[in-house]
C-alpha cells in the first residue's frame, strides 16, 4: 500500500507520550472529537461495557494525576490536562453469555479496543496520550464518586505532548504474525 495511507500513517504517529504542557488545554472540540471516537468502538455483541468519565477539571486532573503516581510510576500523569477513565460497566445478556460459554471475558478485551480508539483519536487531534493501568484505584473510585464496586480499568491521559516523535521499535513481523497455520 502507499505510504501516504492515512490510518497507517496515524498508527505510525501515535506513541505513549509521558510529558505534556500542562498549562494548555485541550480545547473542547477535539475532546468531543475523541469521545466520538470512543462512542463508536466496537464491543462484543454491542455491549458497550464501559463508562468514559472525562475529568477536565485543572484541579481535580491534577489529584487524580497524583493518585495515578504510586510507587514512582506515571508520574507525568500530573500534568496531563485531561484524564479519560474507564469504569468497566456490565455487558448485555448475549455478551455476558458469550463470555462463560467461551471462557473469554469479553469486557476487558472490548475496553482495550475503547483505549485504542481513544488513543488514536487523541493523535489524529494532534494531541498526545498515554494509557494507565497503574494508579490507586481506590483514590480514583474516592475522588470522582464512582461506586465502591466499579471496577476502575483504565485512563487514558491526553494532551498536547512535549515529547518528539520516536521511530517505533517493534517485533518481526515473522514473529507476531504467520501465514494459515502456527509457526
Amino acid at each position: 500500500m502507499d505510504e501516504s495511507f492515512n490510518f497507517l500513517s496515524l498508527v505510525k504517529a501515535r506513541q505513549s507520550d509521558r510529558r505534556f504542557d500542562a498549562t494548555r488545554l485541550v480545547e473542547p472540540e477535539k475532546l468531543n472529537y475523541i469521545l466520538e471516537a470512543a462512542q463508536l468502538a466496537p464491543s462484543a455483541c454491542n455491549a458497550q461495557p464501559w463508562k468514559i468519565i472525562v475529568v477536565d477539571q485543572t484541579d481535580l486532573a491534577v489529584e487524580i494525576g497524583k493518585a495515578a503516581a504510586g510507587l514512582g510510576m506515571n508520574k507525568f500523569a500530573k500534568d496531563a490536562p485531561v484524564h479519560l477513565v474507564i469504569v468497566e460497566e456490565s455487558g448485555n445478556l448475549t455478551s455476558i453469555l458469550g463470555s462463560k460459554l467461551k471462557n473469554k471475558y469479553y469486557p476487558l478485551m472490548d475496553i482495550g479496543i475503547l483505549a485504542s480508539h481513544i488513543a488514536l483519536a487523541a493523535e489524529d487531534c494532534g494531541l498526545g496520550s498515554c494509557i494507565l493501568g497503574w494508579f490507586d484505584e481506590e483514590r480514583f473510585k474516592h475522588l470522582l464518586e464512582i461506586p465502591s464496586k466499579k471496577r476502575v480499568l483504565l485512563d487514558v491521559v491526553i494532551g498536547y505532548s512535549l515529547n518528539q516523535k520516536k521511530i517505533k521499535k517493534r517485533k518481526a513481523f515473522k514473529s507476531i504474525a504467520s501465514f494459515n497455520k502456527y509457526k
